[in-house]
């Protein structure tokens, strides 16, 4: 598979899947929401997304929307070779806006592929340039956010918060905003003091909770996944079985045979 560039309006409908490619998606025109591994945003002209290959991820348009999509597989030109460290800017979901040059690069990138298209066709290998330009340059300004220094992060009080919003489809920026730093900041912070990125923190907080309610409630398990700010009970089961080698399922079945398997206390009065 080869990269591949679209310009295409999302469905105002929420939609939710994962692919095994890792896709980038910026704003043209109107707004977009996007929700991937428990962390949300939107998206407007001049800003976009970053998601991952095989990370769980919802999204929907805002009434009149375009968005540019790049689809970029694993093995794609622009991941490979030299340039193989580029493939580092797909660690972590992560919402970001372009400056002015890469602005300019867009409206050039379009102006391209317009110009091709009336041949009826754009070359696999002109796409997979255009892409890795942008993706280079993306790459360059995003690893280079300055690391911070002062007073360390307040784990216990970002825990509280996370576990009173839980359900909440959360951002970065509620994290960092509640840590009083601007969220470049934060990001580089919170890694420097977890080794987590941000969502894999809130993706295992989570977890917790819901392997918690799932032992020691009888609440539907898809009730469970929405108490704890998973989109469905797939995108639960998908990340318990990541995490712990089980879907939830087996571990309320184990849990309900232990408890099935003690014995009688006797009677007091015997």
């Amino acid at each position: 598979m080869t990269s591949a560039i679209r310009q295409i309006p999302l469905d105002t409908t929420i939609h939710h899947h994962a692919h095994d490619f890792h896709q980038i998606v910026i704003g043209l025109r109107g707004e977009a929401q996007f929700e991937i591994e428990g962390l949300g945003g939107s998206i407007s002209a001049f800003s976009g997304c970053i998601v991952p290959a095989n990370h769980l991820h919802s999204f929907a348009g805002t009434r009149d929307n375009h968005q540019l999509v790049l689809d970029m597989p694993r093995t794609a030109f622009a991941m490979t070779g030299h340039q193989g460290d580029l493939v580092r800017l797909f660690d972590a979901p992560r919402f970001f806006a372009l400056d002015s040059a890469l602005r300019h690069y867009l409206e050039f990138l379009r102006q391209e592929l317009r110009l091709l298209a009336r041949d009826g066709h754009v070359p696999p290998l002109h796409q997979e340039r255009l892409a890795g330009t942008l993706l280079g340059a993306l790459h360059a300004r995003l690893a280079s956010e300055p690391a911070t220094s002062g007073r360390r992060l307040d784990l216990a009080a970002l825990d509280r918060f996370i576990d009173r919003h839980l359900g909440d489809p959360l951002r970065v920026a509620d994290l960092a905003a509640e840590a009083c730093l601007s969220e470049a900041h934060f990001r580089e912070r919170f890694r420097q003091r977890t080794g987590l990125s941000p969502w894999q923190y809130v993706t295992r907080r989570r977890l917790e909770s819901a392997r918690h309610w799932i032992q020691q409630s009888r609440l539907p398990l898809s009730e469970i996944a929405e108490l704890t700010g998973f989109t469905s009970l797939s995108a639960l089961s998908r990340a318990h079985r990541q995490a712990f080698g089980q879907p939830p399922s087996q571990l309320r079945r184990d849990r309900r045979g232990r408890l099935s398997q003690r014995p009688a206390l006797a009677d007091d009065n015997a």
